[in-house]
């Protein structure tokens, strides 16, 4: 039966006490002080002995008992516990206070009066001891025999032992390993020892991570069963957020310990230096003595030195523990490496480069006459004992512009190779950033000298050949402009002073032979184009790809596919259709993608069993290896009808050839007007409407009936729409596509046309003119119509590719019209003719 006694109160503000839980209470405060005074008093006289049945007060020999109820957020609890107040003393700090021991659960059987009296008047309330509730048949112990463990058992029937004893050792293994986790393995070991479930679920009134509404829950929770289901998930988050803070403390004390153990290491290894030097009877800080010694050994430019100089005066003034003496060193190590005083001594032979020069390459016979130019003069300079004028070297800057595949980049080797110098490449595609050209300043961590001066480095001489790969390709931001520090390295005026931001001391680089490449010039600024001497590479003609895929493409991708030159011949017929009708480019990259194919498909072959070798592969072999060719000529096919003429062009991979389409709308099925499709830019349209208008003028004169256009759509479209067009030259081909259209009469299919043509029906000069010729001669056109004032333009290109083509120089569009046009038939204008 429970019991129900009459007990001072004592509420504790936002704290739980659990039973079985020890602790002081401080008896400095009036109603501690009162409240534990009372009950060490005994019972007051207003209070009966016995008012009910059931009700006991304190007997003499029971201990003084207090009744600690929690009191959260100012509303008190209907629940406490009974404790025992076990000893009052002091404590180390000197107050005094009273170790109390809390019993049992206890519940309040009513609020204590409204009229609360005085801080040090105690209050009297009455209460009922509560005891757990365990399921039946539980002996009370964990390891004792329990009645019911079956679940058939009738006062069992869900199998409640066996689940309490189950989560009870559940939880007391969560609690034992949190514990041994902090290292308190002694208290570890006594809640081990407990094997009342209800002690050992109460023992989570100490435990620092439940928050107090949750320890207030446990304390109304009387079904022990109950109380562990809430305590396990609770402790498992815990123990979760525990393990992970353990190993991020692991991992940071790992981190620490190798630190000091590496700073400890190389104290130890700076002591032994020091030692072993003072038995040598060396300085004591010899490797600072070591930096003074190398830069007086070193062969460096006097301003060079003195700053060399001036830095391991820093260096010896600086701790070993300032990161600064770090950045000096490096810096030291860096001017040391530079090879100030070397130069590679040039090759003067003019005849053996010229012949390293043909072996490597075929054709490219402008970069090659502008190499043995160099050469010349240099050595007429040397015999002549000229040295550095005005602190400048004989360098030069070249600039090797064309389209993709031409050998641009591999002439850089080749050409450092005829010279006798040292080889270093700068890729510069995708550069933004202006340090990577100037280098950074020292101020920054990872600071690091520019590109130019890394490849002098890498290079080991002062007068290397240093290709700047894809100089159109350079991008600016918010980092600055990469462009606008080249000025100065390729400026032969200044970039014998010129310094990088990283050195900061003078770097003569008039002595470099720059080699620029590009493939647009209209993405080179115009101050930095200005600065370099222009070579244009426009491309190869047919017999100089067939000698090149011979020469070297086909050797190279016989050794990459395991096979020797006696295995696999392919003739030279054989390779001039794969440079004609399987592949139409300026360089030669396809070409080799179509040579390899080839070769693994021979490859394949021998590993299948079909063929043996050796293989000979002749012009009808090449549709069993690469299928039926991909390019034909179509100019015949595209200009069979009028209102077609064939133009050319010049695009970023080369020469091309482009058609020009017109056609006129019935009257009956739409309005007039001029229609441009294609994708064309504005001065590509304005040559329409230039044409248009030239025609509309001259129609008398030309005998073309162009009355009818006032009620007839005219439309001009230019093929392969997804690229976009733009430029003058199509002026006299779209001139010549409306004069077939409107005079019936198709342009002739082996003729093709550039140049801009004016109001007044003058042929304009325009550009590119090698590479449309090439262009032309790779299409199998035959006939070429040039404005006249391009004539001397004709002596760029190669005498093979003019003796396959008949070039007419046009000064009027009339002259045009009458060369490119067939024959008139009939010049009756039709009601609609379709292109």
């Amino acid at each position: 039966m429970s019991q129900t006694r009459f007990l001072p109160l004592l509420p504790l503000d936002d704290s739980v006490l659990l039973p079985g839980m020890v602790v002081p209470l401080d008896l400095s405060d009036d109603r501690t002080r009162a409240a534990v005074d009372a009950a060490r008093g005994g019972r007051p006289d207003s209070i009966p002995e016995a008012r009910a049945p059931g009700i006991s007060s304190r007997s003499s020999q029971r201990k003084a008992e207090v009744l600690l109820v929690p009191r959260v957020d100012g509303e008190l609890a209907d629940i406490g516990v009974v404790a025992v107040v076990e000893q009052i003393g002091r404590l180390p700090n000197g107050t005094t206070a009273a170790v109390v021991r809390a019993a049992t659960r206890a519940r309040l059987q009513a609020p204590p009066p409204a009229d609360a009296p005085a801080d040090d008047a105690p209050v009297w309330v009455e209460a009922t001891v509560v005891e757990p509730v365990a399921p039946p048949g539980f002996s009370g112990t964990l390891s004792a025999p329990h009645r019911g463990d079956d679940a058939a058992d009738p006062d069992n029937p869900d199998g409640a032992v066996t689940r309490l004893v189950t989560l009870a050792l559940e939880y007391r293994a969560l609690v034992t390993g949190l514990l041994r986790t902090r290292g308190v393995d002694q208290v570890a070991d006594t809640v081990a020892a407990l094997e009342n479930p209800s002690t050992l679920a109460d023992t989570a009134g100490y435990s620092s991570y439940l928050s107090t509404a949750q320890k207030l829950e446990l304390l109304r929770t009387l079904d022990v069963t109950a109380r562990l289901e809430k305590l396990i998930p609770w402790t498992k988050e815990h123990a979760a957020e525990v393990e992970v803070a353990e190993t991020i403390r692991r991992d940071v004390q790992e981190g620490v310990d190798r630190q000091q153990r590496e700073f400890l290491l190389r104290r130890q290894l700076d002591a032994v230096r020091k030692e072993l030097a003072e038995l040598d009877g060396s300085a004591e800080d010899a490797g600072k003595e070591d930096y003074r010694a190398r830069i007086e050994a070193a062969d460096l430019p006097e301003k060079v030195r003195t700053a060399a100089l001036k830095e391991v005066d820093k260096l010896e003034r600086t701790t070993d523990s300032s990161p600064e003496g770090g950045w000096i060193r490096t810096w030291l190590d860096t001017v040391l490496e530079l090879p100030w005083s070397s130069h590679a001594e040039d090759t003067y032979d003019i005849t053996a480069a010229r012949a390293v020069l043909d072996a490597d390459h075929a054709g490219l016979d402008d970069v090659k006459d502008r190499i043995v130019e160099y050469l010349a003069v240099r050595r007429r300079r040397a015999d002549a004992g000229l040295g550095v004028v005005g602190g400048r070297r004989s360098g030069a800057v070249l600039a090797l512009a064309g389209p993709p595949g031409v050998g641009k980049t591999s002439l850089g080797e080749s050409v450092a190779r005829a010279m006798g110098r040292k080889f270093a490449r700068v890729a510069l595609g995708g550069v933004r950033d202006e340090a990577e050209i100037r280098g950074h300043r020292r101020t920054y961590v990872g600071a690091q000298p520019g590109r130019i001066v890394r490849a002098i480095r890498e290079a080991g001489s002062m007068n290397p050949v240093i290709l700047l790969d894809e100089v159109d390709k350079v991008g600016s931001d918010y980092r600055g402009d990469p462009t606008a520090a080249l000025l100065e390295v390729l400026d032969p005026a200044q970039n014998h002073t010129f310094r990088d931001h990283y050195l900061e001391v003078e770097l003569d680089l008039s002595d470099v032979l720059f080699l620029a490449t590009a493939n647009v010039l209209e993405a080179i600024p115009a101050p930095l184009l200005d600065r370099m001497e222009l070579i244009l590479l426009d491309g190869y003609t047919e017999e100089e790809k067939v000698t090149i895929a011979r020469d070297h493409l086909l050797p190279r991708q016989v050794e990459r596919a395991g096979l020797t030159a006696d295995d696999v011949v392919v003739d030279d017929e054989a390779l001039r259709q794969l440079a004609g009708e399987y592949t139409r480019e300026a360089g030669v990259r396809d070409l080799e993608r179509a040579t390899a194919r080839v070769l693994r498909k021979v490859v394949a072959k021998v590993a299948l069993g079909e063929t043996e070798l050796p293989v000979t592969i002749g012009p009808g072999d090449l549709t069993g290896y690469l299928g039926r060719p991909r390019h034909t000529p179509e100019s015949a096919e595209r200009t069979a009808l009028p209102g077609v003429a064939t133009g050319l062009a010049v695009t970023g991979a080369g020469g091309d050839v482009l058609f020009v389409e017109a056609s006129l709308a019935d009257p009956e099925t739409g309005a007039s007007g001029v229609t441009l499709t294609g994708q064309l830019g504005d001065v590509m349209k304005e040559s329409a409407q230039i044409a248009l208008s030239y025609l509309r003028s001259r129609g008398v004169e030309l005998e073309l009936p162009v009355g009818d256009l006032r009620d007839r759509g005219i439309h001009i479209h230019v093929p392969a729409g997804a690229v976009p067009k733009d430029g003058p030259s199509a002026g006299v081909t779209m001139t010549t596509a409306l004069a077939s259209l409107l005079s019936g009469r198709p342009v002739r299919a082996d003729v093709a046309m550039t140049g801009e043509v004016s109001l007044t029906g003058r042929v304009l000069p325009i550009g590119g003119v090698k590479q449309k010729l090439l262009a032309a001669h790779r299409a199998g056109l035959t006939t070429v119509l040039l404005p006249t004032r391009n004539g001397p333009d004709l002596d760029d290109v190669p005498a093979a590719v003019r003796e396959a083509l008949t070039v007419h120089l046009v000064a009027d569009v009339r002259e045009v019209l009458e060369l490119a046009l067939e024959p008139a038939f009939d010049t009756k204008l039709p009601k609609a003719v379709a292109a």
